[in-house]
């Protein structure tokens, strides 16, 4: 492995680790719409600069619905749920929450595509469902139903759906312009949020508007970018691989940044997350008969 691809999966990494806490500290000067609003017109600005320096035309009309769609579950509605869902829930725990993604992706595939699961495959899903359970019905100290927890939740879901969505279209797009064609999208629901956005950026402490540009500028849009050069130079098993991280580094960034740390209760139910989505995204065996899963799993666990 090239030196610079190691270099592009671990800016990756620690840019969407990141996310997690910095939303937590932008949560502190703006309402969890705001943020996720400001977050993406940053985004959005970025990425249509460099669509103009690559010359993108527009997408498809064909295709302009669906890519609305995904946009507005992998954006919109995912950021919504998320920033809504941390202000209950910490940063490390939401990330091991998120991670669940593989297992509600591999679900969907069952469903969708009418795929069969060997016995592994269902272990790994009760698995990692039990560690989601213990994330979600535990909080300072007691145990009750947070919803917090279930609105994190919400966005292992719609990243679930977002990939499956968006499949179709990577076979007629480059990864970076469907990407920028999505981001557009889901900041065009999130717009729902402009009235007093402004008011909101006037009144906010200087480190929540720096942690809701950061937020735009690296995990929405360098990390997108570090991403594709990722899989362009890697087989999706291998890059899949390194997103197991990230949960990781999100409860040390977290410790550092803003002094978070999650229970050991919460720590446990976050290991036995990943280690069910471990055994779902086991690919030489997840599927009856060997097969390779045709559902690109590292996918659904980019949009962040």
């Amino acid at each position: 492995m090239r030196p610079k691809t190691i270099l592009a999966a671990a800016v990756t990494i620690s840019l969407w680790a990141s996310a997690f806490v910095a939303i937590r500290a932008g949560l502190e000067g703006y309402s969890p719409g705001h943020l996720a609003l400001l977050r993406y017109a940053i985004a959005s600005l970025v990425f249509a600069g460099y669509a103009a320096y690559r010359r993108f035309g527009l997408p498809a009309m064909k295709d302009v619905p669906g890519i609305l769609l995904t946009g507005l579950l992998g954006i919109a509605v995912y950021n919504i749920a998320l920033n809504f869902g941390e202000v209950q829930v910490p940063a490390g725990p939401a990330s091991f929450i998120v991670s669940s993604t593989p297992v509600f992706t591999v679900l969907l595939s069952t469903v969708i595509l009418k795929e069969r699961l060997n016995i592994l495959a269902w272990v790994g899903i009760m698995v990692s469902f039990s560690g989601v359970a213990m994330i979600t019905l535990y909080k300072q100290g007691d145990f009750k139903l947070g919803w917090g927890a279930l609105l994190v939740l919400v966005c292992a879901v719609t990243q679930a759906f977002f990939f499956t969505l968006q499949k179709k279209y990577l076979v007629r797009y480059s990864s970076d312009r469907l990407t920028a064609y999505i981001i557009w999208s889901g900041t065009i629901f999130l717009s729902i949020f402009t009235p007093g956005l402004f008011q909101q950026v006037w009144r906010a402490d200087p480190g929540s508007t720096l942690s809701a540009v950061y937020l735009g500028l690296f995990p929405a849009a360098i990390a997108y970018a570090a991403w594709s050069y990722v899989l362009s130079k890697l087989k999706a098993s291998v890059a899949a691989s390194f997103l197991y991280l990230v949960p990781i580094v999100t409860t040390v960034i977290a410790w550092i940044w803003i002094r978070e740390t999650p229970s050991l209760f919460m720590a446990i139910g976050g290991v036995i997350t990943m280690v069910g989505v471990f055994l779902v995204n086991n690919r030489s065996r997840l599927f009856t008969g060997g097969a390779s899963a045709p559902i690109n799993t590292q996918q659904a666990k980019s949009g962040h």
